[in-house]
């Protein structure tokens, strides 16, 4: 049996953030018209290092994607300047069922969740969105960025995090790593009001347990993407926004209500009911659920994230990497 190692070098050669944006509009495509099986993902709390096992399985008929993602998230990993979140890819051939590919499955996360908050902001931001407020700056975060830069003609980002220190190395290294290939001003915000004022876009991707901006200070016409609440405890977005946005999309119904903080907890309150939300973001693709109406709507995407994202995008990279003689083979 041959496998394919694709470490995150091979990968960042053969396949582009627009490459994973377009993955991610099919795979959510794919998934609302029922050609996969995907499982809630199964999460094993390691209470010892205040850490997360997650097992994510798959089969996307459609995509001839098979595999399975195993995750490992320690937000203590910080302390000891490693990634909060790693993963490896295994991909089998949908045929025989055997393991075709072993990928970096921590820069395919990071990837293909950059991606779908590119795909959603591109289906439902203002054509002229041109402010640009990120919340986080963690492992997540400069694919988040990417992505939007991608999709909108940004002219400024704002950053706001807890840690200013880190904060400012985030913003070096972004000027460094997208500066010649995007044209826009990066800077610090003190506060997220301050980075929310007159935002056209916002992206949270944090690990907060308690809302992180002032639902009431996001402009009309806005698009806030939630990324970072993965689990029933975490809360990043402010119910009120919840509650007050026109439109709400996610990208699995399944997941978000299951697993997102967000959710769960103004639902529990008696705030929000399962039934406020528009639809799927795979929907709204199929043209089953109407998309932004005006320049003045507030639009809200929440992702939990779904193997069927991870299974379409490996899938996609394998085959480009074959194509282009990438990666290392071992037999086995």
């Amino acid at each position: 049996m041959e496998i394919l190692i694709l470490k995150k070098k091979d990968i960042e050669e053969v396949y582009s953030m627009k490459d994973a944006i377009g993955a991610s509009k099919d795979a959510l495509e794919l998934y609302s018209k029922g050609e996969s099986d995907i499982p809630l993902r199964i999460n094993l709390n390691v209470s010892k290092e205040e850490g997360q096992s997650l097992y994510m399985p798959g089969y996307v008929r459609g995509a001839d994607a098979l595999g399975l993602k195993l995750v490992s998230v320690y937000p203590n990993n910080n302390k000891k300047g490693l990634d909060s979140i790693s993963s490896t890819m295994v991909l089998k051939n949908e045929s025989t069922g055997e393991v075709s590919s072993i990928m970096d499955g921590t820069y395919l996360t990071k990837l293909r969740t950059g991606a779908v908050s590119g795909a959603a902001t591109d289906l439902l931001a203002r054509k002229d969105a041109s402010i640009f407020a990120l919340i986080g700056t963690g492992g997540q975060a400069k694919s988040q960025l990417e992505a939007i830069l991608n999709v909108r003609p940004i002219k400024e980002v704002r950053v706001f995090a807890r840690n200013k220190e880190k904060t400012e190395d985030f913003i070096k290294q972004m000027k460094e790593e997208l500066g010649d290939k995007f044209n826009f001003n990066i800077i610090a915000s003190d506060s997220s009001k301050e980075a929310i004022d007159n935002a056209d876009i916002i992206t949270c991707v944090t690990t907060a347990k308690e809302p992180v901006f002032d639902g009431k200070l996001v402009k009309k016409g806005a698009h806030i993407n939630g990324v970072g609440s993965y689990t029933p405890d975490m809360q990043e977005i402010d119910p009120y926004i919840i509650c007050n946005a026109d439109k709400i999309y996610v990208d699995t119904l399944d997941g978000v209500i299951n697993e997102s903080g967000d959710f769960i907890k103004p639902i529990k309150e008696g705030k929000f009911k399962e039934d406020d939300i528009n639809g799927e973001l795979g929907e709204l693709i199929l043209n089953k659920i109407p998309s932004r109406e005006n320049d003045n709507e507030i639009t809200l995407f929440k992702s939990v994230g779904s193997s069927i994202l991870d299974l379409v995008t490996a899938k996609r990279i394998y085959d480009k990497a074959r194509e282009n003689n990438m990666g290392e083979i071992i037999e086995f």
